[in-house]
């Protein structure tokens, strides 16, 4: 997976500059989608309320992070 995820940066940084125009930005929004997805996977096998609930708040934290992102 690490090696698919440096295949695509070396390719996004090969692309024109007007193309990517802030690099960084676009890799915090890759891994906070990254880790939006996986917040999600575990909340569908969680059964523990408690556990749910942290899971919630994570998912809410990420989403208001990628918000301002955009």
């Amino acid at each position: 997976m690490e090696s698919q995820i440096e295949s695509a940066e070396t390719s996004n940084q090969e692309s024109s500059q007007e193309d990517n125009p802030d690099p960084e930005r676009m890799r915090r929004e890759q891994a906070l989608r990254l880790s939006r997805s996986r917040v999600l996977q575990q909340l569908e096998v969680s059964h523990n309320p408690r556990h749910r609930e942290m899971l919630n708040q994570a998912l809410t934290d990420l989403e208001a992070q990628l918000a301002q992102l955009n």
